[in-house]
């Protein structure tokens, strides 16, 4: 059943309520005003009506004293005379079940999510890349896509930088250019975030969103509180996770239609970082969620100092308003007092654009949907006090609560499962092995070279060697055998040479010596 939530009373007759319908809170809103006016209250007060109606509730804590809400309020004399002022008799103080968040971890859980799950998209946001650079990291993510590897840490988006920094002429053909200069500036910017302690926001567990969607035993929706005064030093990361959490919830939620009530309401804090400096891209992605998310039962409420703060294609789509009072001292201020004005149905009771400069602290122009879901004429009243402390929680109360969390013991421990980094250092690690195995068989092929050349010029060497000493052998033989011819020449002619002296002995007589001299001629010649 739809539940009116009292949010003030008028100030002409604080007999009459001025009520938010829960059926139409996830139209949005809009809490506007200049510093000190009283947005914090007022922010307090709607946080703790949707959560007693069930209503789950997200804020950030800019400046660490909505932590308050925590904490049970109490009474003193200015709080008894701000209620007696609005004609009520007391209120039931009471603290609002909180969940507390920290992206760093110091004051809360962590809260993480992997590179790969937030995208190329708002981590160009988060990183300040021109459009050049936001395609060359759109690329990085595709290749780690196509090669299965998970971009879950700030390790593994380094590391996958480097891997394409040094392959990029071999990955140009099919993923394009690839820039040096795009892909340093990309590394730099990241480093810079990492110092910044953007690196922490990277990691596992990741943050189930639907842990933001829960009620306590007494039905009452649990406020997850995420503390931002150290976020807020890095506003590009501040917004980027906000945004990230609404994509989020945009994707996973299914389609409602009208409820009597949100599933969630979110409160944007500081909202002009969402949209400072944001690219055309994005600017349209944060329009499209703005306008489609209503339909899954969230409602976002902006919380910023002036509505020009909001661009006009998503401040027309912020049903709920209230306005805190503005100071028109200079000719901005005064465009900003008019804008606010003439986001208003007018009320003929007051000039709207005088009374909003008139507005005192904790007082404010409001103009909610009626219930036929129409804007009612813009009412001046007195916001209702919260039924939480005003001072906030100190660190032991802070540390009791998130160690009685629902979720507690969740994410605290980080986990470093396998992804792109250790598949890319695998890579290198096979690589460098292959390359080790390569020069160790060229080594051993060139050493086995050595040794068969050292094993032919043996082979050479003796065969020279046996060659000379056959050629040494022949000349030896060959000398044997000319020695042989010469003694046996020589044996011959002894053997003929006794024969003759034999022969010449044996004709001593006349005969023999006529035949002899005949022999020799001259003893023939004288006969």
């Amino acid at each position: 059943m739809a539940t009116p939530l009292v949010i003030a009373k008028k100030t002409s007759n604080i007999t009459q309520n001025i009520v938010l319908h829960s059926q139409f809170a996830n139209r949005h809103g809009l809490i506007a005003g200049a510093t000190g006016t009283g947005k914090t209250v007022t922010l307090k007060v709607l946080a703790e009506s949707f959560s007693r109606i069930g209503v789950p509730v997200f804020l950030a804590d800019a400046k660490g004293d909505v932590s308050s809400i925590a904490k049970t309020g109490s009474s003193n004399p200015k709080f008894d005379e701000r209620i007696k002022s609005l004609g009520i008799d007391q209120i039931p103080f009471a603290a609002s079940p909180t969940i507390f968040w920290d992206l760093f971890g110091a004051q809360g859980h962590p809260i993480r999510t992997t590179v790969s799950e937030i995208g190329p998209l708002l981590l160009a946001q988060m990183l300040n890349l021109n459009e050049t650079q936001e395609g060359v990291l759109s690329a990085v993510f595709r290749i780690a896509d196509d090669q299965g590897s998970l971009l879950i840490d700030f390790k593994d988006l380094k590391a996958m930088l480097t891997y394409v920094s040094e392959n990029a002429a071999a990955l140009k053909a099919e993923y394009g250019n690839l820039s040096p200069a795009s892909l340093g500036a990309i590394q730099r910017n990241l480093l810079a975030l990492g110092d910044q302690g953007g690196d922490k926001f990277f990691g596992e567990p990741s943050l189930d969103i639907m842990d933001f969607i829960q009620t306590d035993s007494n039905g009452h929706g649990y406020i997850n509180l995420l503390a931002a005064d150290k976020l807020m030093n890095t506003p590009k990361l501040y917004a980027t996770f906000l945004l990230w959490m609404l994509s989020e919830l945009f994707e996973k939620l299914p389609e409602v239609g009208d409820m009597d009530k949100p599933k969630l309401v979110f409160f944007f804090d500081e909202a002009h970082l969402l949209f400072d400096n944001a690219s055309p891209a994005l600017q349209e992605k944060i329009q499209q969620v703005v306008r489609l998310i209503r339909s899954k039962g969230v409602g976002i409420y902006f919380i910023t100092q002036s509505p020009l703060d909001i661009p006009e294609d998503v401040l027309g789509q912020l049903g709920n308003r209230i306005q805190h009072a503005l100071r028109a001292f200079t000719p901005k201020d005064q465009k900003a007092v008019k804008t606010a004005a003439d986001t208003f149905r007018a009320n003929p009771e007051f000039k709207v654009d005088q009374a909003i400069t008139e507005l005192a602290v904790g007082e404010a122009l409001i103009s909610c949907l009626d219930e036929q879901g129409t804007p009612q004429i813009v009412e001046r009243g007195m916001v209702m006090p919260p039924y939480s402390a005003f001072t906030p929680i100190n660190p032991e109360e802070r540390k009791a609560l998130i160690a009685q969390s629902i979720v507690a013991g969740i994410y605290e421990n980080e986990v470093d499962r396998d992804s792109a980094y250790e598949m890319l250092q695998r890579k290198v690690t096979e690589s460098a092995q292959q390359k080790i195995a390569f020069e160790l068989a060229a080594q051993q092929a060139k050493q086995l070279e050595e040794i068969t050349k050292q094993q032919l010029k043996q082979q050479e060497v003796a065969a020279k060697q046996q060659a000379k000493e056959q050629e040494r052998i022949a000349k030896e033989q060959q000398k044997e055998a000319e020695r042989a011819a010469k003694q046996r020449e020589k044996l011959t002619q002894d053997i003929v040479g006794t024969f003759a002296k034999s022969a010449a002995r044996s004709l001593g007589g006349s005969t023999g010596q006529k035949i002899v001299r005949g022999l020799l001629g001259s003893l023939f010649g004288k006969r």
